[in-house]
């Protein structure tokens, strides 16, 4: 069934105009006409049209004028030009003052179907578009994180109970939930807002430089110790330490971060003394942590240091309805950033977006709506802009033979692809590229790849 739409037919030839009437009629609309202008605007400030059909030569008000009135009544009516004096020069100042589109007598009546139908898809796009803006604004209750499913709502209470307070948060989640947003959200949320906000993810790290990059270390301590160096805990002093993918954390740092956490105390390597940190921590996991203290892979006294406060972020296929949301806010993001008008997705690609499974959860949505942006020439991104689980390899093989790339151009697209899939997790991507982490290092470095510390 297509949309109802209410439109408003202005003309001062009555057979045309009740023509016009009976076809938008027959397809389904409320039609309301108006034999001239000053009507035609009494009309329009008591009642809100979707679509306005106004012919450009009439006795009084010409159809100028009431297309300038009836946008400044109501900017979101489309207007539709009809005039027996189709002339380059009236069109383009039709379009100027807004029109969406001209129509010259004599018509068909199928072009006028065909003209209304896209004029009612694109208004109610348009009003799709708009209220996913007003709903990203209600539901963005938290800076960059959006939602308004019940497991959001759910997160939004867990953060509002847990900001306050001064006491370990350990969040849960899939990678690409957003961990590193919450994390900002408690602190931002917390007493220790003008405090520093410090970030380290404890699987990006060497396990050689782990102990150093947390605790610091004097000069001369190791080879290469030039000077003294403070770690992330007394950086953050004062404000929070978020130790992200804590379960990466080999056994002996964690018998280390227990004894931090227990005395408020670090030491420096290669220094005797300890020195008293006033730190917030906030730790992040994609790992299943009680399962790991069964394996005898994580302690579970730092478990329980660290588990005083839970925090679970759902996976984005358990939140679907937040998906259109979270489109509109990234498409606006990038639209901004790159200077293009982006009026949202066409509603194809939002229901191939919404039935994906996005194994990489909000990281890789974002990831697909700025690869759409940035190929995208029109106002709305297409179901072909995305790959949706296909790797560029796979891309390659489709594209036509002006795309085809090199062997080695190929080889650094997977290795970024895979790295953004796995939130920049080097280890877990050396393992599913089948190399090994020292040859992740030397590619990322051959290739110049820009990753976030």
């Amino acid at each position: 069934m297509r949309d109802s739409a209410r439109i408003l037919v202005v003309d001062d030839e009555e057979d045309l105009r009740q023509g016009l009437a009976e076809t938008l009629q027959g397809e389904g609309h409320q039609v309301e006409t108006a034999a001239e202008g000053w009507g035609a605007l009494e009309q329009a400030r008591a009642l809100r049209f979707d679509l306005a059909l106004v012919d450009l030569k009439m006795p009084g008000m010409d159809g100028m004028v009431v297309l300038d009135q009836l946008k400044q009544l109501s900017p979101e009516t489309l207007v539709v030009m009809i005039t027996g004096h189709a002339t380059v020069e009236s069109a383009v100042a039709a379009m100027k003052l807004g029109a969406y589109d001209y129509l010259a007598k004599p018509f068909k009546l199928e072009q006028v179907r065909l003209v209304v139908r896209r004029a009612v898809e694109q208004k109610r796009l348009a009003d799709e578009n708009r209220r996913l803006r007003q709903e990203v604004e209600q539901y963005q209750r938290f800076e960059q994180i959006v939602g308004k499913s019940a497991c959001m709502q759910e997160l939004y209470r867990a953060i509002e109970k847990a900001a306050p307070t001064n006491s370990t948060v350990l969040i849960a989640g899939e990678t690409g939930t957003g961990k590193d947003l919450v994390a900002r959200a408690l602190h931002q949320r917390s007493p220790r807002a003008q405090g520093p906000l410090v970030s380290i993810s404890c699987g990006a790290i060497p396990e050689s430089l782990l102990e150093s990059e947390l605790f610091g270390h004097v000069k001369g301590a190791f080879t290469g110790a030039h000077a003294d160096r403070e770690g992330v805990f007394e950086a953050a002093e004062g404000g929070t330490l978020f130790l992200d993918e804590i379960g990466d954390l080999p056994l002996p740092m964690q018998v280390k971060l227990l004894r931090a956490l227990q005395e408020r105390q670090i030491q420096r390597l290669g220094e005797s003394r300890a020195r008293r940190v006033d730190v917030r921590l906030v730790a992040a996991t994609h790992r299943d942590l009680r399962q790991e203290m069964q394996q005898g892979r994580f302690r579970e006294d730092l478990f329980y240091r660290l588990d005083v406060l839970s925090v679970v972020i759902p996976p984005l296929r358990q939140r679907r309805e937040d998906i259109p949301l979270l489109v509109e806010h990234f498409l606006r993001k990038y639209g901004a950033e790159m200077g293009k008008n982006l009026r949202g997705a066409s509603s194809e690609a939002l229901a191939l977006l919404t039935r994906y499974d996005w194994p990489g959860n909000v990281r890789e949505l974002q990831n697909a709506i700025e690869r759409a942006a940035i190929l995208q020439e029109g106002p709305q991104v297409q179901p072909e802009d995305f790959l949706l689980g296909r790797s560029p390899q796979a891309a390659a093989h489709s594209a036509p033979a002006s795309e085809m790339v090199s062997l080695e151009e190929m080889e650094r697209r997977h290795i970024l692809w895979v790295l953004r899939q796995t939130d920049n997790h080097q280890s877990r991507a050396a393992q599913i590229l089948g190399i090994g982490r020292r040859t992740l290092y030397r590619k990322i470095r051959q290739y110049g790849l820009d990753l976030p510390e």
